[in-house]
Formats: structure tokens, C-alpha cells, sequence
């Protein structure tokens, strides 16, 4: 059984959404269609600009009058992208400042940023079902999977080209708070070590420290001591795949509950806790605004899980 977009429609291309290609433009209006339909009806001229047939490669322009057809989805392609209700409004939850520029969110554990790799749901996809007269709603930035914090999403396109110019030009400061093994040296307040990625044949990412690899550096202070843990603030200067996780362990103390990157014994000594997820959170964000140039700074609380662990180990050390 087939759906159907309901008609044509006729979308007028704003100064904002101007510069990006058509191919990208309708994937973000035709949500959950296969890359594969895009450019066939590309191809067969179905998509029209002023009144043209189009290249995928066409970049839009201000006042671009664009015409998309309606598109059949077959329903069960259409399943596989909609996100779970609840979990559309677990994100909603989750928002910790809007405004039309940008939107930041404090992204629970175990939530992808993406759907894909088999996964049906990402923060992406969800906000875009919350979110559905938006017309653009993109990523400044990943985090893990497993890691929980601060993410930043761009409303606008010109906030997306300022807040990744910040990036490159390391304008964006981000801190996380880890839990990691034994007792971080005080006088440890950076990790340099070049990071090499490798991909595995079944597509999962493994980076390592070589000399092959990327300079990468991250910088450390101790936030709160316990018995066997030390609570950490890392402040990544690069921002490699997976560098706060494999800085630590480099340095001699990996974090709790990382599956990729930890120690099954340490993991073990935290059994009382109830913790049972990767202790990696991005608790802060500063960086200039896109729209107003003002400087400013984000925060992200714990969650529930996290905060009860703490407050065991504080416990269990006095």
C-alpha cells in the first residue's frame, strides 16, 4: 500500500535558504524519501525552478519559485523513519533554550544524533517532527551516542555557516564532566596525543593514539575526588572522533561504563551505584550568538542517574 503527498507544491526560496543545492534543499522538505527518488524525480524533470528543469547540483537563489511534486513513500519505508511518539516528546523536554536563531538541547544517553546504522530515530529526526512547520532545523555539532548533553541545532542556515565558522576557528568552547578510574594527577591539565580513526568492517569507528594520526588535544581539571574516581572536566582544543574517551584512557584513567574505551574492573567497583550507562556529559557551551553577536554560555544539569552516583561515591569517600 502507497501514501501520497497530498499536492504540488510551490515553495519560494527565502534569502536564508539561498546558496544551498537543490538535491540537499529536497531532502530536507521531503523527509523519510529515499536519497534515490529525490534525484529520479529530478531527473525526470518532475522538480522545477522558475519553471526549469534543474541538475541536482543547482544552487538556489533568492526568490527561486521551486516546484515539488507530490512523492509516493511506500508505507512501510515511511514507518521506518517516523520517530516514536514518546520519544518526540521526551526531546521536547529536553530543550534548554530557543530562540529563531538556534536551539539547544540537553540530549539524554543512548539517543543518537542521526538515525541511520539501523537505527529508525535520532534528535535530528525527532525535532523535525516536533518541529514541523521549521524549515530548517540542522546539527552544529555530534556527540556519542551514549554521551548526554549540551547539542546544539541551527534554525537558520546563516547561523549554521557562523556557528561552524566559530568552530573552525575554535570560537566555541565545550566542557564535559567525566568520571574516570584511580586518581587524575592535579599537574595533568592537557592530554596531546595524535588520534588515528580506523573504520571495522562492520562500520564501527575505533581511534587510537599513533603518530599517523591527527594532533588532538584536550585540556583537564580535577572537580571532586572519591575513594577510587575522579570526577573531571575535559575541555576538547580539537575535535576528534572519540578524543575525550581515548585521552583519558591514554593518560592512565578511562571512564566509567565506556563500552569502546573502559575497564570491565573499574566498571565492576561502581556496581553499587546504579550506574549503568557512560559517565561522559557535556555540561557547557559558550559561544558567540549568530543573530545578535552577543557572547554566550549554555548549561546542561546532570541527569537523575548521574547525580545518584555521585552522591553515592561522595558517601562511600567520607
Amino acid at each position: 500500500m502507497k501514501t501520497m503527498t497530498p499536492a504540488v507544491q510551490i515553495i519560494a526560496i527565502s534569502a536564508d535558504e539561498a546558496g544551498q543545492r537543490i538535491d540537499n534543499f529536497l531532502r530536507t522538505q521531503l523527509k523519510g524519501v529515499p536519497k534515490s527518488m529525490i534525484y529520479r524525480i529530478l531527473r525526470k524533470g518532475e522538480v522545477r525552478v522558475n519553471k526549469k528543469r534543474v541538475k541536482p547540483e543547482y544552487k538556489l537563489e533568492d526568490g527561486d519559485q521551486v516546484r515539488v511534486p507530490p512523492v509516493r513513500v511506500a508505507e512501510r519505508e515511511e514507518e521506518s523513519v517516523s520517530p516514536k511518539l514518546a520519544k518526540v516528546a521526551a526531546l521536547s523536554d529536553a530543550i534548554v533554550y530557543e530562540d529563531e536563531h538556534i536551539l539547544v538541547l540537553n540530549k539524554p544517553s543512548g539517543t543518537a544524533v542521526h538515525g541511520g546504522s539501523g537505527l529508525s530515530f535520532g534528535v535530528i529526526e525527532g525535532l523535525r517532527a516536533l518541529r514541523p512547520e521549521a524549515r530548517f532545523l540542522e546539527l552544529v555539532h555530534r556527540l556519542d551516542r551514549d554521551t548526554s548533553g549540551i547539542l546544539l541545532v541551527a534554525k537558520k542556515r546563516s547561523a549554521l555557516r557562523s556557528l561552524h565558522e566559530q568552530l573552525r576557528e575554535k570560537g566555541m568552547q565545550k566542557d564535559y564532566l567525566a568520571l574516570v578510574r584511580g586518581q587524575w594527577p592535579s599537574h595533568v591539565k592537557s592530554v596531546r596525543a595524535p588520534l588515528l580513526k580506523n573504520i571495522l568492517q562492520s562500520g564501527e569507528r575505533v581511534v587510537k593514539v599513533s603518530s599517523e594520526g591527527k594532533p588532538s588535544e584536550t585540556l583537564f581539571k580535577v572537580e571532586e575526588r572519591y575513594a577510587f574516581a575522579t570526577l573531571v572536566k575535559a575541555s576538547p582544543v580539537t575535535g576528534r572522533t572519540h578524543q575525550i574517551r581515548v585521552h583519558t584512557l591514554h593518560a592512565g584513567h578511562p571512564i566509567a561504563f565506556d563500552d569502546r574505551y573502559g575497564e570491565a574492573e573499574f566498571d565492576s567497583q561502581l556496581a553499587g551505584t546504579g550506574l549503568n550507562r557512560l559517565f561522559l556529559h557535556a555540561a557547557a557551551l559558550k559561544f558567540t550568538h549568530p543573530g545578535t553577536g552577543e557572547e554566550m554560555r549554555v548549561e546542561a544539569p546532570l541527569d537523575d542517574g548521574l547525580k545518584r552516583c555521585l552522591a553515592v561515591l561522595r558517601k562511600q569517600s567520607s
